[in-house]
């Protein structure tokens, strides 16, 4: 079905879906399920020490033999070490986040490492573009975790217009429709987080899946506007008190302590009131746990009906 898909024959994947890169959850065993079915699959570094990365590394070859990629963030206290781990174990695929990856491509690019940033902007994108990076994935601000200020629906096609290299969708996609839709808008593959999370494989706490079972349409906000980095979450109590602190001008200190360790409380300990719990807006339409193999057979099995609607509504 996808023989032609500039991402699949430039990565040799099967199905023109990417597995967000997500700090904590995005472990090898997701990554690797992910590949395994037919996707990229995502090692999400996040602040991983290098040491815990290389291990990642190592489980997510043993386990699949399908190409598969490390998701960096760019203002990892470890970036340098890290890069260094990607480059000694010829990860195939590298994305970035929170920044500019060009002082690193040549050593990339030497052993063949495709590097694809994500990118908030046109600008950024651009200027990404001439530092000769592969493709980029433009991701609206409807996704979970750190997110720009510019919607997914103007920011595709935007992008798409503004640069050669292929571009990757991300920021409420779930479903056929929602491929569908990125394809219309010209972007030649989406990459989904929040759906990966209702899955058999990934590794979060049962209570930060439930929590995202139960949100609606309305269930998630943004906090950290004020430090220059929002993110978007599910309201709980952790939220409501961080709303309220820079409402009432806390310091970028006070507001980054409270966030400390908050994610890994609400993924691995299950605290989902008092821990940060990123998500996208998406999570309101999805109500299952599948495995990752059905999760991503429904996308592509259900697309030829979602383009035959297309074309029921033109013609």
């Amino acid at each position: 079905m996808f023989e032609n898909n500039v991402i699949c024959k430039l990565l040799k994947i099967k199905y023109p879906i990417f597995q967000g890169g997500m700090a904590w959850i995005g472990t090898a065993e997701l990554a690797s399920a992910v590949s395994n079915a037919g996707g990229l699959g995502l090692i999400g570094a996040g602040h991983m020490p290098p040491d815990v990365l290389r291990k990642e590394i190592k489980k997510c070859k043993g386990w699949t033999e399908k190409p598969f990629g490390v998701n960096i963030m760019l203002m990892s206290p470890f970036v340098k070490e890290v890069m260094q781990v990607v480059i000694d174990e010829k990860v195939p695929v590298v994305t970035t986040g929170a920044g500019n990856p060009g002082e690193y491509l040549p050593a990339l690019k030497e052993i063949g490492t495709k590097v694809i940033p994500v990118v908030a902007s046109v600008a950024l994108a651009k200027r990404l573009e001439k530092g000769g990076v592969d493709a980029v994935i433009a991701e609206g601000c409807e996704s979970g975790g750190h997110i720009g200020e510019i919607c997914t629906m103007p920011l595709i096609p935007q992008v798409v217009d503004a640069v050669d290299v292929p571009v990757i969708a991300a920021g409420g996609f779930a479903d056929s429709r929602g491929l569908a839709a990125a394809f219309s808008l010209g972007a030649h593959a989406i990459q989904m987080g929040t759906r990966f999370v209702l899955s058999k494989e990934c590794i979060a706490h049962p209570n930060y899946k439930e929590i995202v079972l139960k949100a609606k349409d309305r269930s998630t906000v943004v906090t950290g506007r004020t430090l220059g980095h929002p993110a978007r979450v599910i309201a709980n109590k952790l939220t409501r008190t961080y709303l309220e602190m820079e409402a009432n001008g806390a310091s970028p200190e006070e507001l980054e302590q409270l966030g400390v360790g908050s994610l890994h409380k609400a993924t691995h300990e299950g605290d989902v009131e008092n821990g940060s719990v990123m998500i996208g807006q998406i999570s309101g339409m999805l109500d299952d746990i599948k495995s990752v193999q059905e999760i991503i057979d429904d996308i592509v099995n259900g697309l030829p009906q979602a383009v035959a609607n297309l074309q029921s509504n033109y013609l």
